[in-house]
């Protein structure tokens, strides 16, 4: 039966859900399909996003994030362009190729120019040799696209789920936290030119598998170019935190994102997807694990190493305690001891997205 579904040129939600559901030896086959599929398509590169989390800040109110607007039980910070503009120097001194900057939710006027100008500086001083992508969450268009003229290129937006109901449980249903501008972002993402990205949390209370076969159905109706997904982890200072003995163990819902990576890698052969660090949370190879199955993207973190453990998104952050430098010779261990390489100087844009372009 296994090889039956991962011969078929096409999965149906049928076929998706019986992945998700193998036993360890399925789920062996659906990871060698996988592994398989990755090195025919986008080989054995992996690429590099120097990822800098400059500021906790939010104005969100998500239930199930670290970082949310109520939790008053750890530190806020935001780095100052100084701080940010020498990571980004670390990165292109480093031949990373590619940034990943990312903050807390905000929008406002200042926000926008702040970030239009910090786009603008990291372009003049690396020449334009950095790529960039950002995840700064819900803007308006016009918003959008002053940072897309400003130098960033790439954007990741997580749906958290593709299924409006699930979304509502996750978030407050108010108006700054509304599925359908969620969507609407996406699209305006699309329509602006950049490369979208998008993700879900995997194993989050509430969720079921059949949530997960319509998240990934819709990542491929979507026809995203890069993805960002990992497992949930709770958090204590946050509203879901009272559904922990509820859940899935860490363990199985590790076990499940590696599934939901080597499927989406199936479905979607030729788009870019991260080994997210919540993998390695549980995990001490987690990552490692997740380029084995279909990853191709890893996110060093080059924040200064003061401030990481403020961006407590979730629990047991792994690196808090690392430098950049650090963090850099820890990947190219991992990435080697997965069997591959690492595109240093390259930007390593979504085959995906650069296929549609040439259309």
């Amino acid at each position: 039966m296994i090889n039956e579904i991962l011969n078929k040129a096409y999965l149906d939600r049928n076929d998706i859900l019986f992945l998700l559901n193998t036993d360890k030896e399925d789920a062996a086959e659906l990871y060698k399909k996988a592994a398989d599929v990755k090195l025919s398509t986008v080989g054995n590169r992996v690429y590099f996003r120097g990822l800098i989390e400059f500021s906790n800040i939010c104005d969100k109110d998500c239930f199930y994030c670290g970082i949310r607007k109520s939790n008053k039980n750890f530190s806020r910070y935001n780095l100052t362009d100084e701080q940010i503009l020498e990571a980004a120097e670390f990165a292109l001194k480093e031949n990373y190729a590619s940034l990943a900057i990312q903050s807390g939710e905000l929008r406002s006027p200042a926000f926008t120019l702040r970030i239009e100008k910090l786009l603008q500086k990291i372009n003049k001083m690396s020449g334009g040799k950095l790529g960039i992508t950002i995840s700064l969450g819900e803007q308006d268009k016009e918003t959008y696209q002053r940072w897309f003229d400003a130098g960033a290129h790439r954007y990741l937006l997580r749906i958290e789920s593709s299924k409006s109901d699930l979304y509502y449980k996750l978030h407050p249903h108010n108006n700054l936290h509304k599925h359908s501008d969620r969507l609407s972002c996406l699209n305006d993402l699309r329509e602006l030119g950049y490369q979208v990205g998008t993700g879900v949390m995997i194993g989050a209370p509430y969720q079921s598998l059949d949530n997960l076969a319509d998240d990934l159905i819709f990542l491929r109706d979507f026809d995203i170019d890069m993805c960002g997904m990992g497992p949930y982890i709770e958090h204590e200072d946050t509203p879901l935190y009272s559904h922990r003995n509820e859940l899935l163990t860490k363990r199985e819902r590790f076990v499940l994102s590696l599934k939901m990576i080597a499927i989406l890698r199936i479905i979607m052969p030729d788009i870019n997807i991260a080994a997210a660090t919540a993998l390695q949370a549980i995990d001490p190879i987690g990552r490692e694990k997740a380029l084995k199955v279909g990853a191709n993207i890893m996110m060093p973190n080059i924040t200064p190493g003061m401030y990481r453990n403020d961006y407590s998104l979730y629990e047991e952050k792994p690196c808090t305690d690392e430098e950049a430098s650090d963090c850099k010779n820890c990947m190219e261990m991992r990435i080697q001891m997965a069997g591959d390489t690492i595109g240093y100087g390259e930007w390593g844009d979504s085959l995906r997205f650069r296929k549609r372009i040439a259309k």
